[in-house]
């Protein structure tokens, strides 16, 4: 199980009151939710491994050197000598360290590479999966991922996290009306305002689906732009012809990368925590004991792989 983390604590924050707070007053909301989430999701799915990836870089500097406009809408503040902050609520941001020291600490696997979001850590992850993947998203991005053969497949929240939505090939097949392995082009000729990505003018999402299903990939859309003899519409064939600058570059931002030198780590599921006086120090420190006394009975208790949750 590969968790987008940030995701994960972004609706976590959201979907849990602010009221909820450390002895001292600072809001913990996203961090109790985030281990309730995990709690839960450890305990429908039971995985035997746990990955909680993490945005080292959130705006990665090679995307934006290929599409400028890439997530700069989030941009809070640049930086000459590392990736630029993200544009964040001002009670979530503190969070974010205690969630790495609790994950830390109960020996979760928590992994984040220089340079990279966390979609290129979970897609590097997947890759190398020798068995069933759950990949725990919000970010439609990862879709792309998804692999009927391979047994990799994503688990979509819609509310929390015990209500998710099981995103397999055939479901993307009827929502979008496009293949797994077609989704990253099609989601690139679509757009996506929510990442600075401009699209094509005048395709929307209903007709980048016919499109790629009528041509098989972005480079046949592109050729049949240009093919006099094609179906395409004057209009259509001149967008993407404009578009040319934005269609050479897209795909590649569009795509998570594969091939992230990922660091040594130890994905197993842990049944106990790694260091216990930590845990306790943080429990105390932040009022945690409710979420942790929950999520430590489900841990111990084990992963069994896909087959436990099948049957």
């Amino acid at each position: 199980m590969l968790l987008d983390t940030a995701s994960l604590y972004f609706r976590a924050y959201f979907g849990v009151p602010d009221s909820v707070r450390a002895p001292d007053g600072t809001p913990v909301n996203a961090v109790r939710g985030l281990l309730d989430f995990i709690a839960r999701l450890v305990q429908d799915h039971r995985p035997d491994e746990l990955v909680a990836c993490m945005d080292a870089d959130w705006r990665p500097q090679w995307r934006v050197d290929l599409i400028p406009s890439y997530k700069a809408h989030r941009v809070a503040v640049e930086t000459e000598t590392g990736p630029d902050e993200e544009e964040i609520p001002d009670t979530l941001a503190p969070q974010v360290p205690v969630i790495e020291a609790v994950l830390d600490a109960l020996g979760i696997a928590r992994v984040g590479v220089a340079g990279y979001e966390a979609d290129d850590v979970i897609g590097t992850l997947a890759g190398q999966a020798k068995g069933p993947v759950d990949i725990v998203t919000g970010d439609r991005d990862l879709f792309q991922l998804v692999d009927d053969e391979r047994g990799v497949r994503v688990l979509y929240p819609r509310k929390g996290v015990g209500d998710c939505d099981l995103v397999d090939g055939e479901l993307i097949r009827t929502k979008y009306g496009v293949r797994a392995d077609q989704y990253a082009d099609f989601a690139a000729l679509r757009g996506d305002a929510s990442d600075g990505l401009p699209g094509v003018k005048g395709i929307g999402e209903k007709k980048a689906a016919q499109l790629i299903t009528e041509y098989g990939d972005l480079a046949g859309v592109r050729a049949a732009a240009v093919d006099r003899t094609s179906k395409l519409t004057p209009a259509k064939r001149r967008g993407i012809v404009e578009a040319a600058e934005y269609l050479d570059v897209a795909p590649t931002v569009v795509r998570v990368a594969g091939d992230v030198p990922l660091p040594d780590f130890d994905a197993t599921l842990p049944r106990e925590p790694r260091d216990p006086e930590m845990v306790a120090a943080l429990v105390k420190r932040w009022g945690l004991g409710g979420a942790v006394g929950r999520l430590l009975p489900v841990l111990e208790r084990g992963g069994a792989g896909r087959q436990a949750e099948e049957s």
